[in-house]
């Protein structure tokens, strides 16, 4: 028998795991591809609202096999057995088909859950959205009193720090998502983003939650010193001149020393010191290499390098979450701590939140969270036409085995209507949430 021979089941028969394959237009139903393996009860729901009574399934690419349809309840045979015999007796000719129909959920009852899918989703990410710009606004508020008040700093930064901590132990599995444009305050982006990205890192490294809050509280307050000198070399751009470019790296040693007089301990300040220091050496102000760096200035040097290539002083210059990794892993390799950056792409994966990509079945898509667990299958706002903007749904490829990323594009190598509609991020900032099984969603559903 060929591998791909297929049989028809009734629609009762549908069981998570089966691989079906729909004979209908790709415009008739709300999957991306036509054929592949059940992965839930709510795709089951739907396929059932879809008002077939037969599907095709391939039993040697199930995980389960067709089994006969199970048996009606005795109660149920006790109503109905009259009935069904009476009908016989008449020579009721209705086909199967019409029978089976019958007994099809309503169309609406799949609506219903894709829409409470769209809502739960949708809370998720707002939910990131508003904890980010919290942090953000907090952030504001420790660097305005920062050089007035550095205890009350201080006390602002650990806060901020430890809640951020304590929520993402409390996570057995975190998710890494990408944020709306335009949350929190353009000076407070880049230091939460770090943070968010740091502790993620030291989850990941196993660090203990004394040393995650001390490369939490680094991260935070890398670049505070930026406060003490002029806005127009805080950041490095292109044709500075060389006293420029003095002035802005002046910018590490003013924020360590801002960080003892708001007395932070020696290992978060030697972090701070560290946060442009490189493995080979390339690095400043002292152009440390290798083992001269701590474990957490090795962390928050890699990950302000990559935020800064997503997040520039100019934007022309940004590169996607993807060309940011490549480019470190292929021809930046030599400046980073090597366990390090191979922590650091297996937790963002090979297409991190904001990359832009095309799927196998060729549609457009983005990249808005990933299992930092499971960092190869992400989820995906794809392009679809047919839905509005505002309603499309996230796919989450972890449950579609079938529909895998074909490769990663820019932003400009997009059709137009597909740029507008998936709307890439000027802008990339992560924040993360706990991981939830698609299981208990449907269950609460």
């Amino acid at each position: 028998m060929d591998e791909n021979t297929d049989v028809l089941i009734d629609i009762g028969q549908l069981r998570i795991g089966m691989y079906i394959q729909l004979d209908l237009n790709w415009m008739s139903h709300p999957f991306p591809v036509s054929s592949f393996r059940i992965a839930s009860e709510s795709q089951i729901e739907i396929l059932r609202g879809l008002g077939l009574s037969q599907i095709r399934c391939i039993p040697s690419k199930s995980d389960q096999p067709p089994t006969e349809a199970p048996p009606e309840p005795a109660s149920a045979q006790a109503d109905g057995g009259a009935a069904t015999q009476e009908a016989v007796a008449a020579g009721d000719n209705a086909s199967e088909s019409e029978v089976s129909a019958d007994a099809v959920p309503d169309p609406k009852r799949a609506a219903m859950l894709l829409k409470m899918q769209l809502l739960e989703q949708q809370r998720r990410l707002d939910a990131c959205d508003q904890r980010f710009m919290a942090a953000a606004r907090q952030y504001r508020k420790l660097a305005d009193c920062a050089e007035g008040s550095p205890a009350m700093a201080r006390v602002e930064s650990e806060a901020l720090v430890t809640d951020c901590v304590q929520e993402l132990l409390g996570n057995t599995e975190s998710v890494i998502s990408l944020l709306s444009d335009g949350v929190g305050e353009r000076n407070a982006l880049h230091p939460v983003n770090v943070m968010v990205l740091c502790l993620l890192m030291g989850k990941s490294q196993g660090l203990s939650p004394e040393a995650l809050q001390d490369l939490g509280m680094a991260a935070l307050l890398h670049d505070i010193g930026k406060l003490r000198i002029p806005p127009a070399v805080s950041n490095p751009l292109p044709g500075m001149t060389p006293a420029e470019e003095v002035r802005y790296r002046s910018h590490v040693g003013e924020s360590v020393r801002l960080g003892q007089s708001m007395g932070l301990p020696n290992g978060v300040l030697l972090a701070v010191a560290q946060h442009h220091e490189m493995a080979d050496g390339s690095g400043f102000p002292l152009k440390l290499a290798g083992e001269e760096l701590c474990l957490a200035g090795r962390t928050l040097s890699l990950v302000n390098h990559y935020e800064r290539l997503c997040n520039p002083g100019r934007s022309t210059q940004a590169m996607t979450p993807h060309e940011a990794l490549s480019v470190m892993f292929a021809q930046q390799k030599n400046r980073f701590d090597p366990v390090a950056l191979g922590i650091f792409i297996r937790m963002m994966g090979v297409y991190p939140p904001g990359s832009v990509v095309q799927l196998v079945n060729d549609r457009y898509a983005m990249v808005v969270s990933v299992n930092s667990s499971r960092p190869l299958r992400p989820r995906v706002i794809v392009h679809d036409s047919r839905v509005p903007k505002d309603e499309a749904l996230l796919l989450d490829l972890e449950t579609m085995p079938e529909l895998g990323i074909r490769r990663s594009l820019r932003p400009s190598q997009l059709p137009r209507d597909a740029l507008e509609y998936l709307s890439p991020r000027k802008r990339i900032c992560y924040f993360f949430e706990r991981a939830v099984n698609p299981a208990s969603v449907e269950a609460g559903l």
